[in-house]
C-alpha cells in the first residue's frame, strides 16, 4: 500500500532549462555547446558537475553560486519553470488522500523558493542543504524516512534519475517512479536498470494517480 508520495525537484517538478542556460552564460560558453557537453558527461556516467570542469578546471560550484548572488544574478526558478503537469498531478494525488512531500538535492535558496511555490500543496519540503545529506547517500533517504509519517514500504519516491533517485530509494525500501523527462531520464530510459528497478515508469506525473490506485487495489 502506497500512502505517501515524495518528489525530486530538478527535472521532476522543475524544468532546469533556464538554470543551465544561465550557467552557460555565466561561463561565457554558447548554450548549445554547454548542453552538448552536459549530455556527454551524463552519458559517460560522470557527475554532472564535471561539465563545469570541462570549461573551467577547478570550478567551485558553491563558490560560483555565491559570486552569482553577489552579482545580482542568482540561480532562480519560478512558476514558469514548472513542468505543465505538476499542479494538476499534485491536486489529483491530494484528492486521493495521499501524503505529499518534496525532497531533493537543493540549496537553502532553492528551498525557500520551493516553499513559496508549494507550501499549500504538499505536507513537507526538505533539501539536502537543510538536512546535511545529499542523494544518492543512504543518509538522505533515511532522513526522508524519518520525516514522512509512513513506513518506507508505503512511500513512493518520484525522480528522473536511476542513479540518484530510483536505485538508492529502492535500496532504502521505498517504491519508486521514474518519470521520462530531462537529460538523465532520456539517456537512461532504455537501460536495464531503468526498466527493472522502478515500481512505475511514467511519461507524465498525471499517470501517478491511476497507477497508485491500481497498485493499492492489488495490495488489498
Amino acid at each position: 500500500m502506497i500512502r505517501a508520495v515524495i518528489f525530486d525537484v530538478g527535472e521532476c517538478l522543475v524544468d532546469e532549462t533556464t538554470e543551465y542556460g544561465t550557467w552557460a552564460d555565466w561561463l561565457g560558453v554558447p548554450r548549445h555547446t554547454f548542453h552538448a557537453m552536459f549530455g556527454a558527461v551524463i552519458a559517460q556516467g560522470r557527475d554532472y558537475r564535471d561539465t563545469f570542469q570541462e570549461f573551467r578546471p577547478g570550478f567551485d560550484l558553491y563558490a560560483e553560486r555565491e559570486r552569482r548572488a553577489e552579482a545580482d544574478r542568482p540561480e532562480t526558478f519560478g512558476e514558469a519553470d514548472l513542468y505543465p503537469d505538476v499542479r494538476d498531478a499534485l491536486t489529483a494525488l491530494r484528492a486521493d488522500g495521499l501524503w505529499l512531500g518534496i525532497a531533493g538535492n537543493q540549496t537553502v535558496r532553492a528551498g525557500r523558493i520551493l516553499r513559496e511555490l508549494f507550501s499549500n500543496d504538499v505536507d513537507l519540503i526538505g533539501t539536502s542543504d537543510d538536512w546535511g545529506a545529499s542523494k544518492p547517500d543512504r543518509a538522505f533517504f533515511d532522513r526522508v524516512a524519518d520525516v514522512v509519517p509512513a513506513e518506507p514500504g508505503e512511500m513512493l519516491y518520484v525522480g528522473d534519475r536511476v542513479d540518484n533517485d530510483i536505485r538508492p530509494a529502492r535500496q532504502a525500501g521505498m517504491h519508486t517512479a521514474l518519470v521520462r523527462r530531462g537529460p538523465w531520464a532520456t539517456i537512461q530510459w532504455n537501460s536495464e536498470a531503468a526498466q527493472k528497478l522502478p515500481t512505475f515508469r511514467v511519461e507524465s506525473l498525471l499517470e501517478l494517480s491511476g497507477q497508485i490506485s491500481q497498485f493499492n487495489a492489488r495490495e488489498h
